[in-house]
């Protein structure tokens, strides 16, 4: 027969779950507080710097879930950051700026940003989307766990992709844009569709961020990105992945 334990023993406690950490990187007091407070009820833990290297330091000693960067910072600037956080991991990023110039989108998004966001913000829409990035880190149970195209070999569940037997580095949203590609089977998926299957955007969104993450895609899965062999562009329609 099994031991019992003793009455007097209470039950082990139940595993609490992790708090979800956000890393904001703002030089304007008034904003970084207003943006802590909107997280922060919406039961993040957020931790605030005010410079590129407090948020790189932050990001070495403790990590996040999240990272929030103002493009424009004294010191580092925002791009520098994000390149920096990005070699250290995959970590969701937003990129925030107040320049109504599209250059500094995209270049944000080269630097490894996987979204952007314009001051002033709503602090609603800025909860939804870091919501949307937190939701894309869960596994889906219905896709298929391998899948092959060409020399591209996907193991979904691993986060693997190979390309001839080696094995290619994509960043979280890469990985995913290519996955939801593969699944498709052929079909062309517009950027609406890959907005939503792939960033969670049911309402908002920019084209860009699909336009800018399928350049970065090519350069790491196509022998000739200039000319792509398996992400092609079917004009005026969308993306497709092809053997």
């Amino acid at each position: 027969m099994g031991q019992h334990l003793p009455m007097t023993q209470p039950p082990p406690a139940s595993p609490q779950p992790a708090t979800t950490r956000i890393l904001t990187v703002e030089d304007d007091e008034r904003i970084r507080t207003a943006v802590r407070l909107a997280l922060e009820e919406e039961g993040w833990e957020v931790s605030e710097t005010a410079s590129g290297e407090e948020a790189l330091e932050s990001f070495g000693t403790r990590g996040a879930d999240v990272v929030l960067i103002d493009i424009m910072l004294p010191g580092i600037d925002g791009f520098e950051v994000c390149r920096s956080i990005r070699r250290l991991g995959d970590v969701p990023i937003v990129m925030v700026t107040a320049r109504s110039d599209s250059h500094d989108v995209v270049a944000g998004l080269e630097a490894g940003a996987d979204d952007y966001l314009r001051k002033p913000f709503d602090p609603k829409e800025l909860s939804a989307r870091i919501r949307a990035l937190l939701r894309r880190s869960r596994p889906d149970e219905t896709r298929p766990t391998r899948i092959e195209i060409g020399g591209l070999e996907i193991l979904a569940e691993e986060g693997v992709v190979r390309h001839e037997g080696t094995d290619l580095h994509l960043t979280r949203t890469e990985f995913r844009l290519l996955v939801e590609l593969a699944t498709a089977e052929g079909r062309v998926l517009s950027r609406e569709d890959l907005l939503e299957k792939v960033w969670g955007y049911d309402y908002f969104g920019d084209g860009r961020l699909v336009d800018v993450h399928v350049r970065r895609l090519r350069t790491k899965v196509e022998p000739d990105p200039a000319n792509p062999r398996y992400v092609v562009t079917v004009r005026g329609m969308g993306y497709k992945l092809q053997a």
